[in-house]
């Protein structure tokens, strides 16, 4: 075995020795020449795809430099030996424009080991189309490996927004032969802006009971949407994914639909943290954060949810369903967060089981009239729901109740939370006016704390400007870092997700 792995590393590091470097250059570049040096760089981004690219391979393209057509990665490198695929000499990022010439301005298809970084990509076409940013493909791969987007700058992406499946940047597995999933995504420090339909998405057709062969090691870290036509970030079918310190404002821009800004679907023990969710639109959902359909153990904590249009937090799945298909929605956790300014419902529960929601602190929008706690139907009703040690508080009115009508994107409540429901309360701080305050033997009422607004004066990116990405991530993490130690009285503890065992993932 030890010569084995002498032999294999000899071939990783011959690999290395041989890799190339290719340059594309739209302004200089002829497609007739070696494309192995920058006066030898190839004029198109079609050249690639006779080069071959092996492991290890780097393709520079050239600073300043303009393509009218799609870039298509099909090789795959290897571990250790990505091909690399980035900004070659100083200048404005090179930029792909893909309107009205490809669906995908960028697609990596069925390839893995592959990193594609400092580029500018738009797709913005003429009519209702699906269009995307980035599209990851798999399709019958079996397992594709490491991929990683880094410090993309995503803007115009004018999708349709009747599907979910489109937008800035698309990572999808479907394995109709094959099962497919993906092991190792990293979506990291990129800045989209007016894309639709969907910010960061994840796309699976393996996502059920029956069929259930997850994503793992998912990594959505230093992102910002603005202005998104519909949902922010949707990891599908994953396990252990990790969604931390993205910002993600002005969500569900372009869609009358249910929309979230940061939520899961279909997931395994999700972890998300240190995010902002703000100015979401719409009271279709319209919540900063979800924990949604057949999902286990999902983390939500240490995020900052502010001036959202449909509350804070959404934790939901239909209770009658296929045992086949939906699990339910169990064990989600959400701790340590702070609500500020969100309107309309801040807790809203629609058929999930057995969730904690504890030690956050709630400031409602004030002189606004909101259910602070409602929950809501889904083929059946809530039960193992525990709130508890919360700070609960509002300068208008806070009500409590359960679902008996709807109007539009407003639930009309009654006072309580009758049987099957099965909701408890405990060590809860209401501060305010609290109306129909539900049982709570160790609550207490205090008057809502108000901090001057120049404390929530977190800091703002233009995001025509994406050079200047990098400090406002450093600011905007210490910002919200010195925020929740405030709010909260004690400093944030990051974690890592936790993955299932293989025992449990073949029980599923």
């Amino acid at each position: 075995m030890k010569r084995l792995g002498v032999f294999l590393a000899g071939l990783l590091c011959a690999s290395m020795a041989s890799a190339t470097t290719w340059h594309v250059n739209s302004q200089t570049g002829d497609d007739a020449s070696s494309g192995l040096a920058p006066d030898q760089a190839w004029r198109t981004l079609g050249a690639l795809l006779r080069a071959g690219l092996q492991p290890g391979d780097t393709v520079l393209l050239a600073a300043g430099s303009v393509w009218r057509e799609p870039l298509l990665l099909v090789h795959s490198g290897a571990a250790g030996a990505p091909i690399t695929v980035t900004r070659g000499g100083d200048g404005p990022r090179p930029r792909i424009e893909a309107g009205d010439v490809a669906e995908n301005a960028v697609e990596i298809r069925n390839a893995d080991n592959v990193i594609l970084s400092g580029l500018e990509i738009t797709n913005t076409g003429k009519g209702n189309a699906a269009r995307r940013g980035v599209f990851v493909s798999a399709v019958d791969f079996g397992v594709a490996n490491n991929i990683v987007l880094r410090d993309l700058y995503i803007h115009d992406v004018n999708g349709t927004n009747a599907r979910k499946d489109n937008g800035g940047i698309v990572f999808s597995a479907l394995g109709p032969t094959v099962p497919t999933r993906f092991e190792g995504v990293t979506i990291e420090r990129n800045l989209l802006w007016k894309v639709d339909r969907s910010g960061i998405a994840g796309i699976s057709d393996q996502v059920s009971v029956a069929r259930w062969f997850p994503s793992r090691f998912v990594v959505i870290r230093d992102n910002v949407l603005e202005d998104i036509g519909g949902d922010g970030i949707v990891p599908r079918g994953t396990d252990g994914t990790l969604i931390e310190h993205n910002i993600v404002r002005r969500a569900a821009a372009r869609v009358d639909e249910h929309t979230v800004a940061i939520w899961q679907w279909s997931t395994d023990n999700t972890l998300i943290q240190l995010n902002e969710a703000a100015f979401t639109q719409g009271l279709l959902d319209g919540q900063g954060f979800d924990s949604d359909f057949n999902s286990r153990r999902t983390t939500i904590q240490y995020n900052f949810s502010h001036d959202n249009a449909g509350g804070f937090l959404l934790v939901c799945t239909p209770v009658v369903r296929d045992p086949a298909e939906n699990l339910g929605n169990t064990g989600t956790l959400a701790r340590y967060n702070v609500s500020y300014h969100d309107h309309e419902r801040i807790f809203q529960i629609a058929g999930a089981s057995d969730a904690v929601i504890e030690k956050n602190v709630i400031h409602a929008a004030p002189d606004e009239d909101v259910q602070m706690v409602v929950a809501t139907w889904w083929n059946g009703w809530s039960t193992g729901i525990t709130l508890r040690d919360n700070w609960l508080g509002t300068s208008g009115t806070a009500r409590y109740g359960y679902e008996t009508g709807r109007s539009g994107g407003r639930y009309i409540a009654s006072p309580g939370f009758p049987p099957p429901l099965t909701l408890s309360f405990a060590g809860n701080v209401y501060a305010g006016n609290h109306v129909d305050r539900p049982a709570d033997e160790t609550g207490s009422q205090r008057a809502e704390k108000v901090a001057p607004p120049e404390a929530w004066d977190v800091p703002v990116l233009d995001p025509a400007r994406p050079d200047d990405l990098p400090a406002f991530l450093e600011r905007h993490r210490a910002w919200m870092l010195a925020m929740l130690a405030r709010e909260l009285g004690t400093r944030p503890v990051l974690e890592q997700p936790k993955l299932m065992m293989p025992e449990e993932f073949r029980r599923r």
